[in-house]
């Protein structure tokens, strides 16, 4: 019986000297793999991080457009003042709507090639550029046509730009900005 212990015990004294020569062996590996990889996967985190901003940004600004295309184009507004032209209810509109996602509307800049319409019942195909923005309220403007090529659907489009800037570290796109783009259009109502 003795002799069974003790065969016990130096089998299980073996086992343990095999595990820590085999730990001792493999933790340089180990740290080496995690020195490569670890690096690389803070960078995959840091670029979904920025990029998830960027799209977050992105859907602000064109649900913004798409508010302030549709106050422009309202016959009235029970929010504006009294007398506001459709490309100020348009302004005013698409800044609340950047003050609400906590976005600062001051860095807004008009495109550089807005999108070209035909003029619709004496209306402008250029951007009106209300006093204090950047937004371009193009109105009234042709946003289709019919099938006889006679005059179409009126409304209004806003379009503007808004700076983003990615952080990511060892790459080409740190501290670099980019420029996204929305445009909005909807149909002007008749009361």
């Amino acid at each position: 019986m003795a002799l069974h212990k003790m065969t016990n015990l130096s089998r299980m004294e073996l086992a343990r000297r095999n595990l820590r020569r085999l730990a001792r062996e493999t933790r340089a590996a180990e740290i080496a793999e995690a020195a490569a990889v670890l690096p690389l996967m803070f960078m995959m985190l840091l670029g979904i991080f920025w990029f998830g901003q960027a799209f977050s940004i992105y859907g602000a600004i064109t649900r913004a457009a798409q508010d302030g295309a549709r106050a422009g184009a309202a016959p009235t507004c029970s929010t504006c003042s009294s007398g506001t032209s459709a490309a100020a209810n348009a302004v005013a509109a698409v800044n609340a709507d950047l003050q609400a996602s906590k976005l600062d509307p001051t860095k807004i800049q008009a495109p550089p090639s807005p999108p070209t319409f035909t003029a619709c019942n004496g209306g402008s195909n250029s951007c009106a550029i209300v006093a204090g923005s950047n937004v371009c309220v193009q109105g009234p403007v042709q946003l289709s046509q019919t099938a006889t090529g006679g005059t179409g659907v009126c409304g209004i489009s806003v379009s503007f730009q808004y700076p983003f800037q990615f952080w990511l570290p060892f790459t080409s796109l740190n501290k670099q900005k980019i420029w996204l783009t929305t445009s909005a259009r909807v149909r002007t109502e008749t009361q």
